[in-house]
């Protein structure tokens, strides 16, 4: 297992296999940003399945042992049921599980869990057809959404967890209509303070709703207890309906930082590893691999880039962004 300078173990990897995403979330992709003139990555420069399965056999001999598949949107790579395959069957990983705006996972729901996938995480920012459109700046439908959490559900990709990315004029009235809309059904609603990830995303502290304030909005309806985090790292502060109706959680990385547990590294599509969500500089993997570098090269790469990793920036923000370059959310994933 390999520790970082501040004794962090590497535990998680989150693996990004495309750029590319069919919505256009004003926090992660704005459209006057990533407009029909965007230039995503070409075929050639993103990893292969192979070469992705070949890194995640690396890192698992670090100490990673849970995979989570993000994007853009991951459901748009072609033939990703494959890709959940191979790394379902690679030792030592025990936990793959993915992140999705749910546009496609109706369709998609089956042929991931039969090969392999253990969880799904929904991206949703809300449950009101009309405001759900506003906030992913697309014409489509939310129940398109809502089917494919039923549908993973039914295939056993359960409990979902639903995330929302709360702020300020989008949908911070609108939290107990989407803790409404999951009570009683098995589904973990996780509430995000809108984080300044990347550079194109117009922060703003003034539009962050923070967790206590979500807390005490949904706990007015619904009155709530703390709950224990699952395992030590967990980046979700978890909390239980009184009357048995399930649990939501908050990840508030604004408002209380957890950098001191952060197991994750992230690996761009294009074969980059980053340290932090907030990194600014990645580490170059491709051209090693596409060079003919042993496994054990690549790994003393790895073991390199954390053993010397310091990040800790939401705890060193405090409330005031650092004024950093840095790379956007839909590159190396959420």
């Amino acid at each position: 297992m390999l520790f970082d300078t501040l004794r962090r173990p590497l535990r998680d990897l989150r693996v990004s296999v495309t750029d590319r995403c069919n919505f256009r979330c004003a926090y992660c992709m704005p459209r006057d940003v990533f407009d029909r003139n965007h230039v995503f990555l070409p075929r050639e420069q993103i990893l292969t399945f192979e070469e992705i399965e070949r890194l995640v056999t690396v890192f698992t001999g670090l100490g990673v042992e849970k995979i989570r598949l993000t994007g853009g949107e991951p459901l748009l790579r072609h033939g990703i049921a494959e890709l959940v395959e191979r790394i379902a069957s690679v030792e030592r990983i025990t936990d793959v599980a993915m992140t999705t705006n749910g546009s496609t996972l109706a369709r998609h729901a089956a042929a991931l869990a039969d090969a392999g996938l253990d969880r799904v995480t929904v991206s949703l920012d809300a449950v009101d057809d009309a405001r759900f459109r506003h906030a992913a700046d697309i014409d489509f439908p939310v129940a398109r959404v809502l089917e494919g959490i039923d549908e993973a559900k039914r295939v056993g990709l359960s409990p979902v967890k639903i995330n929302t990315v709360v702020r300020k004029g989008l949908n911070e009235d609108a939290l107990v209509d989407i803790a409404g809309m999951f009570r009683g059904t098995g589904h973990i609603v996780r509430f995000i303070e809108f984080m300044d990830v990347g550079s194109s995303n117009a922060w703003d502290l003034s539009e962050v709703v923070s967790a206590a304030e979500i807390l005490s909005t949904i706990g007015a309806k619904w009155p709530l207890d703390p709950v224990e985090p699952n395992y030590p790292g967990e980046v979700v502060n978890r909390w239980r309906y009184r009357d048995g109706a399930g649990e939501i959680g908050v990840i508030a990385s604004v408002t209380m930082p957890f950098c001191g547990e952060c197991t994750r590294l992230r690996l761009s599509a294009d074969g980059s590893i980053y340290t932090c969500l907030f990194a600014y500089a990645g580490t170059d993997l491709r051209d090693a691999l596409r060079e003919g570098a042993t496994d054990t090269q690549i790994a003393e790469i790895v073991t390199d880039v954390w053993e010397a990793r310091t990040d800790r920036y939401s705890e060193e923000r405090v409330g005031v962004p650092i004024g950093l370059p840095k790379v956007e959310m839909s590159y190396i994933g959420g």
